[in-house]
């Protein structure tokens, strides 16, 4: 492998990790680093076949690093220089302090970091056990090697390619074409490997580097599965994943063993908007973690989720009034194979006829989620009410109900970002991250309003379930708080949780204020219809304070219920915090 680069970052972040007691005055020969535990326990094994002292160790991050060792500092350095001439380790092999080393996992159990140096002897060619091989036999003269290469098509060729690619020897354009710069790599390759070196591949030589290249599988079982009830065919992990049940339109294929691997096929009928709305849904599912690329086009559509954990993959393919896909779960960290098995699953993927039968479904499933069937639906941690205050978008809602949140969403599609929260008087600002072209925007009452008048809140009481705001009648009680305080006014209403941050409208339709959650107390506890909204004075202050100017109006003339229902729904949106 060529990471010297890639090495010495790993080796100078290792420097900065806090570590156990070392031994003194031993230094290791840093062969490799790796991205993953899977890849540098597969590293450390094919070298410890050929190598004395060799060990695994944490580098910090999500790095892994291989390593010899622990020897003096000269024995190391000679050492070093004998193993890179002979080409047994990468040429940007180093010595490394014990301090860039962390935890160690291979041997399992070892404590390499507290040993005192190994005795080396003398490295000459009657002393080292490990002398170099001699270049292995070959199966074909360079004549007959050349003459089946030249049976190979352009595939063939590019496979070649990415395999030496792959291990470390190639870095140019895959294109099938054996020019210089490939010769160069599978000579190199030869030699590391003891063969003769010569530039040509032989027939075994081919077989064997793709068997490294491929090496990746083993353990998985990757076969082709036909299921033919989901109308599906496509290469899988066999070995890590079980057939566990249809719930339309999943086929669902749990993991066998701890690895956190699992898959599911999707297969069912429907319209565009059918598509694009399983789009929309399957992005809610706890599987497919928030963070990572979302793209939808006329036809396809992939979603990628990212967290420490795992690694989901899904896409899904429409054609002729049908929706066919997969969704992959990998864990983290593992991103080699995974590409190479994403690679099969995408090449080998043959939609066959029939859909998943609705009628699958067990009889209790809720029809509410058929599309979510028999997976978890990631669900937010609060939800409130906010409403727009211009044609930008621009949201006003209750500093409270923001929490702790580690993602805010408008409506459940569009991502928010505070502006500012201010939490003295409750007021709290958010902007879409996308542009947002909301029907209609608040207009608030410049005319100070009379006490006893009705007054409606609009609000999510239910969070999304019913998709829309619901208004509840109150009346306004006192122009001010319970205190005397001119920020606020009192209101009597009986409000759910899911109302605060929402509008407060007088019989116009003009917002009065908006509605702060309701009052906690250990002292006193308030009757339920005592709630408070923050006085359209202080909003208008506020906000102008951060650049922001409000559409105003001092016509309170009534407007009919079924226009302020109306009013209330354009201008209102559901605030979710994950």
């Amino acid at each position: 492998m060529r990471q010297q680069g890639l090495a010495l970052i790993v080796w100078l972040v290792g420097l900065l990790g806090a570590l156990p007691a070392v031994a003194q005055d031993a230094v290791w020969i840093q062969i490799e680093a790796q991205p993953s535990l899977t890849e540098a326990e597969a590293s450390v094994r094919g070298y410890a076949t050929r190598l004395p002292d060799i060990a695994g160790f944490r580098l910090g991050g999500r790095w892994y690093g291989i390593a010899m060792g622990p020897y003096s500092r000269a024995d190391a350095e000679q050492r070093l220089a004998r193993l890179r001439a002979e080409r047994r380790i990468p040429q940007d092999a180093f010595i490394a302090l014990p301090s860039s080393f962390r935890a160690q996992f291979w041997p399992v159990g070892a404590s390499g970091l507290t040993a005192d140096p190994v005795a080396v002897p003398p490295l000459t060619p009657e002393t080292l056990s490990e002398s170099p091989p001699e270049p292995a036999p070959s199966d074909e003269t360079p004549r007959q090697a050349r003459a089946s290469e030249a049976l190979l098509n352009r595939d063939d060729r590019r496979l070649l390619q990415t395999a030496l690619a792959d291990a470390g020897f190639y870095n140019a354009t895959i294109d099938g074409l054996f020019g210089r710069g490939t010769r160069t790599s599978m000579a190199a390759w030869q030699v590391a490997n003891g063969y003769e070196e010569t530039g040509v591949l032989t027939t075994g030589q081919r077989a064997a580097l793709l068997a490294a290249y491929n090496a990746v599988f083993d353990g998985l079982g990757l076969a082709v599965q036909t299921d033919l009830a989901a109308g599906i065919a496509m290469q899988m992990p066999l070995e890590k994943v079980r057939f566990r049940d249809y719930e339309p339109p999943f086929a669902h294929y749990d993991g066998v063993g701890d690895d956190g691997i699992s898959l599911s096929l999707i297969s069912q009928e429907g319209s565009r908007a059918r598509f694009q709305g399983l789009f929309n849904v399957l992005q809610t599912l706890d599987v497919v973690p928030v963070d990572g690329p979302r793209e939808l086009t006329r036809n396809v559509f992939t979603i990628t989720g990212i967290d420490a954990t795992r690694h989901t993959t899904v896409e899904v393919r429409y054609r002729d009034g049908v929706m066919k896909g997969f969704m992959l779960v990998w864990p983290a960290g593992d991103d080699k194979r995974l590409g190479r098995v994403l690679a099969e699953m995408r090449a080998s993927f043959s939609p066959l006829p029939g859909v998943l039968d609705p009628g699958l479904a067990p009889p209790d499933e809720d029809q509410r989620i058929d599309l979510l069937a028999g997976l978890d639906i990631r669900q937010p941690t609060l939800e409130a009410t906010g409403f727009y205050i211009d044609g930008r978008g621009t949201v006003l809602t209750a500093a409270e109900t923001l929490g702790s949140c580690a993602r805010i969403s408008l409506g459940d599609e569009v991502d928010a970002e505070v502006a500012f929260s201010d939490a003295a008087l409750g007021l709290a600002v958010l902007r879409p991250v996308e542009a947002v072209a909301p029907l209609d925007f608040a207009t608030f009452q410049a005319a100070v309003p009379r006490l006893r008048d009705e007054v409606a809140v609009a609000g999510f009481s239910f969070g999304g379930d019913l998709g829309a705001p619901t208004l509840t009648l109150g009346t306004l009680a006192d122009l001010r708080g319970l205190g005397g305080e001119d920020s606020v006014k009192r209101l009597e209403l009986r409000a759910e949780p899911g109302d605060s941050g929402g509008p407060v409208f007088d019989a116009g339709g003009a917002v009065l204020g908006l509605l702060r959650p309701a009052p906690e107390s250990n002292a006193q506890i308030l009757p339920e219809v005592v709630r408070f909204a923050v006085d359209t004075d202080t909003i208008r202050a506020r906000l102008a304070e951060d650049g922001i100017t409000i559409r105003e109006t001092s016509d309170t003339a009534a407007m009919d219920p079924v226009e302020l229902s109306a009013l209330a729904d354009d201008i209102s949106v559901l605030v979710q915090c994950w």
